[in-house]
């Protein structure tokens, strides 16, 4: 297959490309900096050197192209953004859905979030029933979900389209989730809250791949789908694990829940109303996606697309832990 891939560069973007590559398929690849041209180039992919807001390079690389593969996205940034936010994850989506289809790529599978039905609480044994909340915690979710809306409502006769949603990725190469909870350990800024044991879903990057190239393969029209590890895991274990994978200690200290909401309600009208920089150290968003129970079923997929979701949690932290040895 021709498959053009946005994201590339990216933690689950070069998990896709190193496997397309891996299967022999010719990948092109979204590259907006010199930093993605090298990346791509050293993972097998041609360059598509352009950004999100380049229609004219995106319809470069859908030309030929038997697949789209779209997950280039902004994760994370200061509350302000919401200009970027929604230019990237939104009016992005729609200029990688334009060129596509101007290209008549069959084809196209956006990388999606559980967080695109993240409402006011939190998510336990959401499946896809579940609908679009009026109001989300956070721009990323906000925009996430228009992003998939879009996607899902684009698809026709001629034009297949569809997302999935994994649930808290995580493996070797990972530089947002893993990085972040080390650091904060390291600090002494990372607590429990409730003492965090509350179960997650979780979804290894090569799981995630797993999953995008079956929903390529046997997704319908218009679906999104949930993937994850499989059954939940107690939130504290997992982490823990993860920690200990990198060597570092988890915290002690617990937070009320009580507490830990009203901090993160003060922290998101402090950095909309101050000129506060970064992100937030707490915010609704984060409370109640990854500081909550957030179960997501992945019955669907297993049913429609044949995932199995082939990388088990105890395989996943032994790849890390012996990663982290060779270091």
């Amino acid at each position: 297959m021709r498959v053009f891939l946005t994201g590339g560069s990216g933690f689950v973007g070069g998990a896709v490309l190193r496997a397309l590559r891996d299967r022999g398929d010719t990948v092109a690849a979204l590259a907006r900096s010199d930093s993605a041209v090298d990346a791509v180039l050293t993972a097998g992919a041609t360059p598509v050197e352009g950004d999100l807001d380049d229609l004219a390079a995106l319809r470069r690389g859908c030309r030929n192209a038997d697949l789209v593969v779209h997950a280039a996205a902004k994760l994370g940034g200061e509350p302000r953004e919401r200009e970027a936010f929604h230019r990237i994850n939104v009016l992005g989506t729609e200029n990688v859905l334009s060129a596509a289809r101007a290209e008549k790529v069959p084809v196209l599978v956006h990388l999606s979030t559980e967080q695109v039905v993240l409402g006011q609480r939190p998510l336990i044994d959401a499946d896809e029933t579940w609908p679009y909340p009026h109001r989300h915690p956070g721009l990323y979710a906000e925009t996430k979900a228009e992003a998939e809306r879009r996607v899902l409502s684009a698809g026709d006769g001629s034009f297949r389209t569809v997302a999935v949603r994994p649930r808290l990725v995580w493996g070797a190469g990972d530089r947002t989730v893993l990085p972040a909870l080390v650091t904060a350990a390291r600090e002494g800024r990372l607590r429990w809250v409730d003492g965090g044991r509350y179960p997650t879903s979780s979804c290894h990057v090569r799981n995630v791949v797993e999953g995008v190239l079956a929903a390529a393969e046997h997704g319908a029209t218009g679906a999104a789908y949930f993937l994850t590890d499989g059954e939940p895991s107690d939130f504290r274990t997992f982490i823990t694990a993860l920690l200990e994978t990198q060597g570092v200690p988890p915290p002690s200290g617990t937070l009320p829940r009580l507490v830990a909401s009203v901090a993160a309600t003060v922290c998101d009208v402090a950095w909309q109303l101050l000129p506060l920089r970064g992100e937030p150290p707490l915010s609704r968003a984060l409370l109640l996606d990854f500081l909550s129970t957030c179960t997501v079923s992945d019955n669907r997929a297993r049913a429609e697309l044949g995932y199995v979701g082939r990388v088990s949690v105890v395989d996943g932290l032994a790849e890390l832990h012996e990663q982290s040895i060779k270091g």
